[in-house]
């Protein structure tokens, strides 16, 4: 049994090394000679998986330790009966820990209280469902919209996109990209998108750089249809828009879901199904020896400080977004070099909180994002 992998997959060395002949490649040397007597895949975004790759192969399985799967032909597999897998929700606590440190950004740069805002959340699936739940431990009025999700569930609890689109002070897009159909999500926010705004709303993608399209996105935030912009995912990335750089609040490399902790899940996700495929009998492997940041320690003196206060505190200790922005626009050309030396995020309840709190309902919401004590 040959398998290859992407060399980019972390803590993944030795775990398939008893079962097969593995062999590490980056993913633009999987050519089609390399695949050919190979029997299984494991793959991140970089190796495009079509009918170039693939054809004449002895490929049965592919793996991708990623959320997203626009990088495999998955039509062209299921004809070839080559059976595929991702990764879904793997990252979804990394994208909440960026949302948050996001939007205590926002709040501290634009001076205004979470609490008293009310976002719109399109798209509720593994990482909209958790955004929406930190927007509500946060005191935020949230709207959400899923149409895919409302037709198989009913309306309850879901909105229409018009209806964010009037009552948002915020806009937070987490759709999958479709390019057809009655969910299309290609250039959702668009002209016409933006057009339908009425609160000036900031607009924050961190899901598909073709969901927004650059130039709507760019005249919304000329025009002052819209009070601001977060960025992680931009049309056709690396080749970021520069002039977009310089309009929106925050601008990062497509790091949303590049905590240690996603890696690892979507590692693990790829190596059980591997294993459930071909009956490897490690079904419940997990990866080993996931890196820490220097400290897991976090000391707060709360006194005199707002919840608000206390909880951008808790959050900038893990990640802190500016950090991130900072170096995107000082190295626009190291893109990808920015994503493959990603430095150590670890997620929330890798940190401990010694606190000076004497609010309870305080520590409740720390606890409740995940904080231990």
């Amino acid at each position: 049994m040959k398998i290859i992998i992407d060399d980019k997959i972390p803590y993944i060395k030795g775990a398939l090394e008893p079962f097969a002949d593995v062999l590490y490649l980056p993913g633009n040397k999987t050519t089609p000679e390399v695949v050919k007597d190979a029997d299984a895949i494991i793959t991140r975004t970089r190796t495009v998986c079509n009918e170039k790759l693939l054809a004449g192969s002895k490929v049965k399985f592919i793996a991708s330790a990623t959320i997203g799967y626009d990088h495999i032909d998955t039509g062209y597999c299921e004809q070839s009966r080559i059976n595929w897998t991702n990764a879904p929700g793997c990252n979804s606590k990394s994208v909440e820990q960026y949302i948050a440190s996001a939007l205590m950004v926002l709040a501290e740069k634009k001076n205004f209280s979470l609490s008293e805002k009310t976002i719109g959340i399109v798209g509720v699936g593994n990482v909209g469902s958790k955004v929406a739940r930190l927007c509500e431990i946060f005191g935020m009025k949230v709207l959400l919209n899923d149409p895919p999700r409302a037709r198989v569930e009913g309306g309850k609890g879901f909105v229409e996109l018009d209806e964010i689109l009037k009552k948002a002070d915020i806009i937070t897009l987490h759709v999958p990209l479709n390019l057809e159909g009655p969910d299309k999500t290609f250039h959702l926010a668009d002209d016409a998108f933006f057009s339908r705004v009425v609160k000036h709303p900031v607009i924050i993608n961190s899901c598909r750089g073709e969901v927004t399209d650059t130039h709507s996105l760019k005249s919304a935030l000329k025009s002052g249809q819209i009070s601001g912009s977060v960025i992680d995912c931009w049309e056709n990335e690396p080749e970021l828009d520069k002039e977009l750089l310089d309009l929106v609040d925050l601008a990062t490399p497509h790091i949303a879901g590049y905590s240690k902790d996603g890696k690892a899940n979507g590692t693990s996700m790829s190596v059980r199904a591997l294993s459930k495929f071909f009956g490897l009998g490690i079904n419940n492997w997990k990866c080993q020896d996931v890196e820490l940041p220097k400290s897991t320690d976090i000391i707060i003196d709360g006194t005199g400080k707002t919840l608000q206060q206390i909880l951008a505190e808790a959050i900038f200790a893990t990640y802190d977004i500016r950090e991130d922005d900072l170096r995107l626009r000082n190295s626009v050309e190291t893109f990808e070099k920015q994503r493959g030396d990603y430095p150590v995020r670890r997620e929330f309840p890798t940190f401990c909180i010694f606190c000076k709190i004497n609010n309870t309902k305080t520590i409740d919401k720390l606890k409740q994002l995940g904080f231990r004590f």
